[in-house]
């Protein structure tokens, strides 16, 4: 989520009275009482420019409501105290709104999609410098916000952590394997049980494959597992490696399915405690197993036939791209594949100033590569550049799935986490689903070889194969004895 930011204030603007009358109860006094309200209604009139979308409508902290006749608005924002509009919008910038979001400042009731309808609109009218400094202005004249109460700690950042989660505080050198198992923890090892509220099955926790748009998570999961399997063409007796592998969901498929010797390694120990007890009740154990590893702690020159990496990209940092790609050549047999599955900058740019909302509470250390840079450094590796197909859309889906499983699990969630951490995954999957729909993000599946000595590729012509019979052809295709559907 890019950061856009508002102008200092230079002066101070009264709020005058035709300002005061639009959209809201006209004649309420600007006095003491009545002034925070006056200002709010204001500065929403300035922002929306006196029309929001259909689908919005604010309920002010007194149980008024700006735009009241909206009644079938699919989204409420909730401004919770006279001062919510300072503590969302002085600081100029969206991690500043998201921690408002995560203190209580606003809450966003129904649609939460409805929510980044608003970043066009504010775009488009707060465009000129005349109007950001009336808002600014405006802004200062709102009360500042009261410190939300916060958990004792000795750590004198404590005072601008939202109480329940607070921003990663990595130590070490970035990127170092240390450091990545301190990320990897961070995000990964909130709790299990949460994940399981409102991923599928399997808890695939990456883009999955749609042949529909109303295909349901869970189909749509399967299928992107098999679309993997398949693009690496695996066979039975063959030698798989998935770095960064999660809860074993691409291993288990691809071993019970297919017929291979599958190894995943994931930097979280509760993921590979549950992915392993997984791969044991499915009688896989012979065929499958887990390991906590970090990719360049992984041993053994071409003892692999084909790697996978699905959403481990991210983690891994634009200075680290050689190590990367030259760690899974080695790994590879010649004429071996590997499948990269990961997320990347989109063709829209935003400026940004300071961390971003992800970088401070989601993924530390994150880094999208462009996918130009991604394949350059993959080519410098000695591989050949096979396939590239892009899962935009796919994840746009994929991700409002999420949202929507997880906001009707509200209550179970705050079984396993703090209301704060409930917040922290409404707001960057919406947001993320919000970028890929509109082309800030991108997600790429790059198809790389290792030629043999001769320069093979050792690939068929075609795609075809990729493409024909359905996703339960798999179990005769693997020879696999009592293959039936896949379960936890």
């Amino acid at each position: 989520m890019g950061e856009r930011v508002w102008p200092p204030v230079l002066s101070r603007e009264p709020v005058r009275s035709s300002e005061n009358e639009t959209g809201h109860d006209r004649g309420r006094p600007a006095g003491p009482a009545g002034r925070p309200t006056a200002v709010t209604t204001a500065l929403l009139n300035l922002l929306f420019a006196g029309d929001p979308p259909s689908s919005i409508r604010v309920r002010l902290w007194d149980g008024s409501f700006w735009h009241a006749g909206r009644t079938s608005a699919r989204t409420t924002i909730v401004l919770k105290h006279p001062g919510a509009l300072r503590a969302m919008l002085a600081a100029g910038t969206e991690l500043a709104l998201a921690e408002a979001y995560l203190r209580d400042d606003f809450d966003v009731e129904g649609d939460i999609w409805a929510l980044f309808e608003c970043a066009g609109a504010f775009e488009k009218v707060v465009a000129g410098w005349s109007t950001k400094l009336r808002v600014a202005n405006l802004l200062m004249q709102l009360p500042r916000p009261a410190p939300s109460p916060r958990p004792a700690s000795p750590s004198p950042s404590a005072q601008d952590r939202p109480a329940g989660r607070g921003p990663a505080a990595l130590q070490g050198r970035r990127h170092s394997v240390a450091r990545d198992k301190q990320a990897i923890s961070y995000h990964y090892d909130v709790s299990n049980d949460f994940y399981a509220l409102w991923l599928d099955e399997r808890m695939q926790y990456s883009c999955a494959y749609f042949r529909s748009p109303d295909d349901p998570l869970d189909r749509a999961q399967a299928a992107k597992l098999d679309h993997i399997c398949r693009k690496l063409r695996l066979r039975p007796g063959q030698r798989l490696l998935d770095v960064g592998c999660g809860w074993g969901g691409l291993v288990r498929h691809a071993a019970r399915e297919y017929g291979v010797d599958a190894t995943g390694i994931t930097l979280s120990r509760p993921q590979a405690e549950l992915a392993n007890e997984w791969i044991a009740q499915a009688g896989l154990s012979d065929h499958a197993s887990v390991f906590v590893r970090d990719y360049r702690e992984v041993a053994g020159p071409e003892s692999f036939d084909a790697l996978v990496s699905v959403g481990m990209f991210e983690h891994v940092g634009g200075a680290l791209l050689p190590k990367y790609f030259g760690q899974a050549y080695s790994l590879l047999k010649p004429g071996g594949v590997f499948l990269n599955h990961g997320i990347s900058s989109g063709v829209r740019k935003i400026t940004r100033r300071g961390p971003s909302f992800s970088e401070k509470y989601v993924f530390p250390d994150g880094e999208l590569v462009p996918i130009a840079e991604t394949l350059r450094a993959a080519g410098e590796a000695g591989f050949e550049v096979r396939d590239l197909e892009s899962l935009r859309e796919h994840y746009a889906l994929t991700l409002k799935h999420w949202v929507r499983r997880l906001e009707q699990n509200h209550e179970e969630a705050l079984r396993h986490v703090e209301e704060p951490t409930y917040r922290v995954w409404r707001t960057f999957m919406s947001g993320g689903a919000y970028g890929f729909e509109t082309g800030l993000l991108n997600v790429y599946q790059a198809l790389l070889v290792k030629p043999d000595a001769r320069g093979a590729s050792r690939q068929p012509l075609t795609r075809g194969d990729w493409y024909a019979g359905a996703t339960e052809q798999g179990c005769k295709r693997a020879r696999v004895q009592g293959c039936k559907g896949e379960r936890r």
